[in-house]
């Protein structure tokens, strides 16, 4: 079951321990799509009204397999104040085409008409690979309130033509691999949205501060300890519940444990994970 009485603590952690000030709720580190309607609308007011005054953004994923449900979270998210909403491909009945993904987006975008609107680039996971440059032309004329992408693909080729050919358009491009977020900002994405910034948003923001100066070799530095990291835990299995177990023994806050077909971090992950980010040492001294 969801435990909304953690997310007041949650807010508080993200901003005073790893100054996270912009939240994506009901995303795949949320498990969004493993939860009811009733829980992903419980969640995103709980996320509006814990960080209001707080957080800067709070972008509310409204992406299902379904199409009215999408719309019905969609106005649901407009209702409650959200500062964006953003939406995945749907993934078993699949788009095959940009005209076919475009029409779905809009059929939920303009539920919200007056809330911005990024589309959920994720083809690891939903399988619909159209390319993002393709499916950039002439969105805008479609769909109004289209504000940007939550890019979570390794394919920096199509990141880098998006920026290129759409600089006029000042759409944001967020990028989702956290291990290669150096490599996207040279190519000009706007931001992130990771998982690993629950536990190591303090380190990106340093990252991101040295690369902004530019301090090439100092942004170099927290990329490849943040990648040491995470080829380490991978090569263990780190998905969505290795994540929730670590930011537990991060963060000291209980993230409870996934939902099946999930199922919850071994001990042994847990112990290797820990002695592993315990023993990184950081440029700024930790």
């Amino acid at each position: 079951q969801i435990n909304l009485s953690v997310i007041r603590q949650y807010v508080d952690y993200l901003i005073n321990q790893q100054n996270v000030k912009n939240v994506f709720v009901n995303g795949t580190t949320g498990e969004g799509l493993s939860l009811s309607i009733q829980e992903r609308k419980q969640l995103a007011e709980e996320w509006m009204c814990q960080g209001k005054d707080k957080l800067d953004h709070v972008i509310i994923h409204v992406g299902a397999l379904s199409l009215p449900e999408c719309q019905e979270l969609a106005r649901h998210a407009a209702a409650i104040g959200a500062g964006g909403i953003a939406v995945i491909a749907p993934s078993f009945f699949k788009p095959t085409n940009k005209d076919e993904l475009i029409a779905f987006l809009q059929k939920v975008a303009s539920e919200a008409p007056a809330v911005p609107f990024y589309y959920y680039h994720i083809p690891p996971l939903t399988g619909v690979k159209i390319r993002v440059e393709e499916l950039l032309d002439g969105i805008k004329e479609r769909i109004p309130t289209f504000q940007g992408v939550k890019f979570s693909d390794t394919d920096l080729l199509d990141l880098a033509q998006c920026i290129n050919k759409n600089e006029r358009e000042q759409f944001a491009f967020l990028y989702g691999v956290d291990e290669q977020l150096l490599s996207a900002l040279a190519v000009g994405a706007d931001g992130a949205v990771g998982s690993t910034y629950n536990y190591l948003g303090q380190k990106t923001n340093l990252m991101l501060q040295a690369f902004a100066k530019p301090d090439l070799a100092l942004a170099r530095k927290y990329q490849f300890l943040t990648g040491e990291f995470l080829n380490f835990v991978i090569k263990l299995g780190f998905g969505v519940a290795q994540t929730k177990a670590v930011m537990t023994f991060v963060s000291g806050i209980p993230m409870g444990p996934p939902r099946l077909p999930l199922v919850n971090a071994s001990e042994e992950f847990i112990v290797k994970a820990k002695t592993k980010l315990n023993s990184i040492v950081w440029p700024d001294g930790d």
